[in-house]
């Protein structure tokens, strides 16, 4: 087609601005809108007028169901490359599409659940883990994924807890600018592998009433402030380039019409030029919870309050351009919104790299993206109990494994899994035969109970792999109840009443109730759903190849009558402590502390505290650090590596703050006998907090810091802010 435009914006020497600013000047008001619309699955033969048009800005790659449990293996690199070959071709201004998919925690490698990274506590880690991610969405011809999220929650029925990053802001922060690092690489661009992160679910949205998903959040901004936005403040600081919309209202405002939340505190008092994009349909939702009359009332309500970009519901490219035409919607928020999504085009070098040079999507993890899949599983599994069983030994005798998911590689892929493949996990099946050999090892899959019982009388130790599937996990799936799937429980009592040693293994994407297992087996292994790796890491873990490196990121209750149950609790004007528990305690007919607190995880070792030490007792409010340091001795037989964690509170403040705050941590390797000094650097202002009147502060006076081996445990000593 004749182009009678001279394209200076696609001069690389240009500063971006400059280019965006030269694009803008040629565009229409249904240019600028078509920029702000994206479809779902776009393909270039049936959407060839409307990508010609340079009808649509972007497209997502759906799985085609909510959940995102159900696995799509197409081949997209050669449908994102026809595609933009009419877009950046036919269309008049040549602007490329932007192609999103949810690439959650891998894409054709699959590492554990998000929630389960986190467990890992292990910052280099996540973003080793979402680089690789990043490159082979990369090659798929994907450049952007709705990852990650960081929506603060205690509530284990949420489904999506599993796609979180624990219930402490300062862990979900730190791992969430981590990851988006990762997604992102040191410089941007897909020519050098990287893909646009989206920080999500602005915000408030692990609050959902009654864990159900979609549902309403009646908060406060101080909590807001205080807990929830922490994270995505950490991701936006990080240079994330996009963030998504809640479904959810936030004390009657939807957050898909919330301009303060969204236009005066994300991109006014931050200062965030990336793109924020609705959530699925999410405008047009605006409908259904009673703020907008119509389509065209919720795509001006939107507009106004900041979103960018309207993913699916066509709001936008149906009625933006009358809006600004009547004068209902400001020409200078259409131009910000496209300005916004172009400059992450151009962030990600799409005018100069639009098509994907593969050639092939079709490629199996290679070993170098295994190895580190088995490191993140391995890093993930929390060992919960042990009562001298594991590790196991070289030769453990004749081993029983047994459960649901022995042999179900997909199972073990978790929530959100759109292009692993099931035939390339290793299973534990698999694992342990490569192990010990088919001679030493029954497996049964858990189908016949009976059958897995009658097998402990003739070997030396079931190893039992329960827990839950990932079709109760994730996206609108959430649950009443949190025990173990309906029979397990009764199996595992029958194993143990043989009385052969029992290792039980939970694969979980949520705290469940766990406190009669604890009580039955030998030894406990939380392992969430560790991905393509599963069974390799398993049984590293299992034989002590590997050390179960992870540390709980949320509370686990006693049960679904105690939740909320986290570190998130505040002081209330009568408190009791563990000590009163059993005559003062908040429940008749159960104690009240939580099952597993936040930070807990055994190891193959034993660690001994020293006495903490503080550089100074007294901390300067401007400008000032002190030191902590303690000694930690690994007093047991194997080298082991323990998590030591650093907490604080502040006994008197403007508002009400938690009772114990995860302030720092650190991991230290030790061989047996060994010590080290571990030493955590603190200025005042990590102790700031916003007040009443929503401005941030940091007072004088006492602070409590209580550094140990979880929230639950560890020595106190005291500092004052001065």
């Amino acid at each position: 087609m004749s182009d009678p435009i001279p394209r200076s914006w696609l001069d690389p020497a240009l500063p971006v601005e400059q280019r965006i600013a030269q694009l803008l000047a040629v565009m229409t008001v249904q240019e600028k809108v078509d920029q702000l619309h994206q479809t779902a699955n776009l393909d270039a033969d049936r959407d060839r007028d409307l990508i010609g048009a340079g009808g649509v800005g972007s497209s997502l790659f759906a799985s085609g169901a909510t959940a995102g449990n159900e696995r799509d293996t197409g081949v997209r690199a050669a449908a994102v490359n026809a595609c933009q070959r009419v877009a950046v071709e036919q269309s008049r201004l040549g602007i490329p599409v932007l192609f999103g998919r949810d690439v959650i925690h891998g894409h054709r490698t699959v590492f554990p659940i998000p929630l389960g990274l986190a467990a890992g506590w292990d910052e280099s880690l996540a973003e080793r883990c979402m680089a690789v991610a990043a490159r082979e969405a990369a090659q798929d011809g994907i450049a952007w994924t709705f990852a990650p999220m960081m929506d603060i929650s205690e509530e284990p029925r949420w489904g999506r807890v599993a796609e979180s990053l624990g219930e402490q802001p300062v862990l979900a922060g730190r791992l969430a600018a981590a990851m988006s690092r990762g997604f992102q690489g040191p410089s941007q661009g897909l020519a050098n592998g990287s893909i646009a992160a989206c920080a999500k679910h602005f915000v408030g949205y692990g609050l959902a009433a009654g864990g159900r998903d979609y549902n309403t959040v009646g908060v406060g901004e101080n909590t807001l402030r205080n807990t929830h936005l922490r994270p995505f403040k950490e991701a936006v600081d990080a240079g994330c380039l996009t963030v998504m919309a809640a479904f959810n209202d936030v004390d009657g405002t939807p957050m898909h019409a919330h301009r303060h939340l969204l236009r005066d505190v994300l991109k006014g008092e931050w200062g965030f030029d990336g793109v924020v994009v609705a959530d699925w349909n999410g405008i047009s939702q605006l409908i259904e919870q009673g703020v907008a009359a119509d389509l065209r009332d919720a795509a001006r309500l939107a507009l106004d309050a900041g979103v960018d970009l309207d993913m699916v519901s066509g709001a936008y490219t149906a009625h933006l351009a009358d809006l600004v035409a009547s004068d209902e919607s400001d020409m200078s928020l259409l131009d910000d919104a496209a300005r916004r999504v172009l400059r992450v085009k151009f962030r990600l070098g799409l005018f100069e790299n639009p098509y994907t040079a593969s050639g092939t999507t079709d490629t199996p993890p290679g070993a170098e993206n295994r190895a580190l899949a088995a490191e993140a599983a391995a890093g993930s599994m929390v060992l919960l109990k042990n009562d001298g069983l594991l590790p196991l030994a070289a030769d453990p005798g004749r081993v029983h494994l047994t459960g649901p998911f022995v042999h179900d590689g997909e199972a073990l892929l978790g929530t959100w899994v759109l292009d692993g493949k099931d035939e390339e996990v290793v299973t534990p099946a698999a694992a342990f035969t490569a192990r010990l050999g088919a001679e030493a090892l029954v497996v049964t899959d858990g189908r016949f109970s009976d059958v897995a019982i009658a097998e402990v009388r003739r070997t030396d130790l079931t190893v039992a792999v329960m827990g839950e599937h990932p079709c109760r996990s994730g996206e609108d799936r959430c649950i009443s109840t949190l025990e173990l799937p309906a029979g397990q429980l009764a199996v595992l009592e029958q194993l143990a009443a043989l009385g052969k040693p029992l290792v039980v293994v939970v694969m979980t994407g949520r705290p469940l109730e766990l406190g009669r297992v604890l009580e039955i087996a030998d030894a406990v292994v939380l392992a969430w759903h560790p991905g393509t790796e599963a069974g390799t890491a398993l049984v590293d873990v299992l034989f002590g190849d590997r050390e179960p490196g992870g540390r709980l990121p949320m509370t686990f209750p006693r049960s679904v009558g105690h939740i909320p149950t986290s570190t998130l609790q505040r002081p209330t004007g009568r408190p009791i402590t563990l000590e009163q528990e059993s005559r003062a305690g908040r429940y008749l007919d159960a104690p009240v502390f939580s099952a597993l607190p936040f930070g807990f995880g055994l190891t193959y070792s034993a660690f001994r505290y020293g006495a903490a030490v503080s550089s100074s007792t007294v901390l300067p409010r401007a400008g000032g650090m002190i030191e902590l340091t303690v000694a930690v001795t690994n007093t047991g037989r194997r080298a082991a590596s323990e998590t030591v964690q650093l907490y604080f509170r502040d006994p008197v403040a403007a508002v009400t703050r938690p009772v114990v705050e995860l302030l720092d941590w650190q991991r230290v390797s030790l061989a047996p006998g060994a010590s080290a000094d571990v030493t955590f650097s603190v200025t005042a202002e990590a102790f700031g907090y916003f007040d009443g009147g929503m401005q941030r502060r940091v007072d004088t006076g006492l602070i409590e810091l209580v550094v140990g081996p979880h929230s639950a445990a560890g020595q106190r000593l005291q500092i004052t802010i001065d």
